[in-house]
């Protein structure tokens, strides 16, 4: 079996991890897993941009506010001060590595995106997140001292008390190479997860096939507490069309004066919210979900179609040919558009420098829950998140690096001594098919206490079956990313139950009204805390 010693351990290759990975010291040995090619992950995919105060008619009081109002004021006050105080020279930062921003005349052009009181989106045309991480990849290229490793998928976290060791600390994990079949040691003096959220844990999503919530359920497993698992954001606009799978119409679209209209052409958002398009994405992916159950449509329309050809070409140029790959032109006509699962807004419990629970291990990007977000994510500020706290860790990391670092431990090579391999695929393929399926259906944009019990009933017999599986077969991806969705489909199970009221994105008929304390749903696994633990 192979065995990996580094300083650094990333799981993740996307936005987050890659600007931790670069601004660790050079010194450092670092390694990065991606679970297939590195192009693959969700900040490829992003589109509208990075929300950041850099306008001087706009203000970090104004940003820290509608913060707040789109996360129904849970945010918590130190993460969202943090955040937004750290956006301009995190933005400084990545234009420094080369991001190529789109500018306007001598400066950069900034977009306004639904919740937001100002023009404080910077974005690189409508493809940020693509920019983006080409940009952080071809950097991270160069370093000598950090080794990609694709197609590499953590199993489990390695923990001293794992391996019956006082003092529990992460000091690794067990890791799939997809390409031999092999699940290899990669041992390290800290571990960061950065490896996005949950949202394949729902039937339609916006997210790529790896969104399985990998590093929520590994954390868990190691003992770490979890929070605000039931607010999962809904995008309102991701395209409707049986070939498109989960390609999603930018926040920015609406931004732009982009307008929802039903089948029959009337505009509906002013019905229900002053703030109409540009309300928070909660209340206008619930507006539209209502409204095709009103009606029985299968979709609704965003027009575009009313400004200037020109002006469509040149600011969403990726989603014109896309849409024009569909038979759409959106310089002429509406596009079809559904909600869809898009962001795991709780996670693994953080602090400011994204340390978890346990020592050794930290958690940055959509896998940690920061309280930026509280019960709604505000558009764009999830790509400033990853950037500022993966700023953030390196700095801890960094100094922590600084100090004498203790051996290794041991760590046992994974036994497959009493597993075969499988000759039921059907199964994975079927319960991932089920699990998916009532989640969307028991536990998607509108809850309720009936549905929550018929989704937690089903949940617990899933898990019995995967567990028999994973305890007789040779792990593989499928398996490995079903047995994480089902645990994660637990947590946001969990929460949504013991969450009684409507807040953000958790609306419930039974209780539609705001409770009057604001809290936090926070989950301890049965081996939290630890009498040994130092934090």
């Amino acid at each position: 079996m192979s065995v990996h010693e580094y300083d650094v351990l990333i799981v993740g290759s996307g936005a987050a991890g890659l600007t931790l990975a670069l601004n660790l010291p050079h010194t450092a040995r670092i390694c990065v897993l991606s679970k297939s090619e590195l192009e693959n992950g969700s900040t490829w995919f992003a589109q509208g941009g990075i929300a950041a105060v850099l306008d001087e008619e706009d203000s970090i009081d104004a940003h820290i506010q509608d913060t707040f109002v789109a996360g129904a004021e849970l945010s918590r006050p130190e993460s969202v001060n943090h955040t937004v105080s750290g956006s301009r020279e995190g933005i400084q930062w990545l234009i420094d590595q080369g991001v190529p921003f789109t500018q306007e005349r001598e400066s950069y052009h900034l977009t306004k995106e639904g919740g937001h009181s100002h023009r404080r989106i910077i974005h690189a045309s409508d493809a940020t997140g693509r920019a983006l991480e080409e940009t952080l990849i071809e950097r991270t290229g160069r370093a000598t001292n950090i080794h990609l490793h694709e197609h590499h998928i953590a199993v489990d976290l390695i923990t001293r008390r794992k391996l019956h060791l006082p003092h529990n600390a992460c000091v690794g994990a067990y890791v799939l190479n997809s390409k031999t079949g092999h699940v290899e040691v990669f041992k390290a003096q800290h571990v960061v997860l950065a490896t996005g959220g949950a949202s394949k844990a729902y039937l339609y999503t916006s997210n790529p096939d790896g969104s399985t919530g990998d590093g929520i359920a590994m954390a868990w497993r190691a003992g770490c507490r979890v929070a605000n698992m039931e607010f999962n954001q809904f995008h309102p606009t991701c395209l409707f069309h049986p070939q498109a799978k989960s390609f999603l119409i930018s926040e920015a679209v609406r931004g732009e004066g982009g307008i929802l209209r039903l089948p029959d052409g009337t505009r509906f958002m002013p019905a229900f919210d002053p703030r109409a398009e540009l309300a928070p994405r909660d209340i206008v992916a619930r507006t539209i979900d209502h409204e095709m159950k009103r009606l029985g449509c299968e979709y609704v329309y965003l027009d575009i179609s009313h400004r200037p050809a020109d002006f469509i070409r040149s600011h969403f140029p990726t989603i014109y040919e896309r849409c024009l790959g569909y038979g759409i032109d959106i310089t002429r006509e509406a596009i079809p558009v559904v909600p869809a699962a898009h962001y795991t807004c709780g996670g693994v419990m953080t602090d400011q420098a994204g340390r978890t629970d346990l020592e050794g291990l930290y958690a940055i990007g959509e896998t940690a829950f920061t309280g930026l977000h509280g019960a709604n994510r505000l558009a764009s500020n999830s790509l400033l998140e990853c950037v500022v706290y993966g700023r953030s860790a390196a700095t801890v990391i960094s100094e922590a690096l600084s100090r004498e670092q203790q051996e290794l431990p041991a760590v046992p090579n994974w036994d497959e001594s009493q597993v075969t391999n499988s000759d039921e695929d059907v199964i994975i393929a079927h319960n991932w098919d089920e699990l998916r399926r009532f989640m969307w259906d028991y536990v998607g944009i509108v809850r309720t206490n009936k549905r929550l019990q018929r989704a937690q009933h089903r949940i617990e017999l899933l898990q019995q079956e995967i567990t028999e599986y994973y305890s007789n077969y040779k792990v593989s991806r499928d398996l490995i990313e079903l047995r994480n969705l089902a645990t994660v489909s637990e947590l946001i199970i969990r929460s949504a139950m013991l969450r009684k009221e409507s807040r953000g994105l958790h609306y419930t008929l039974d209780y539609p009204d705001l409770a009057p304390e604001r809290r936090d749903t926070i989950l301890a696994p049965i081996n939290y805390p630890w009498p040994e633990a130092s934090r």
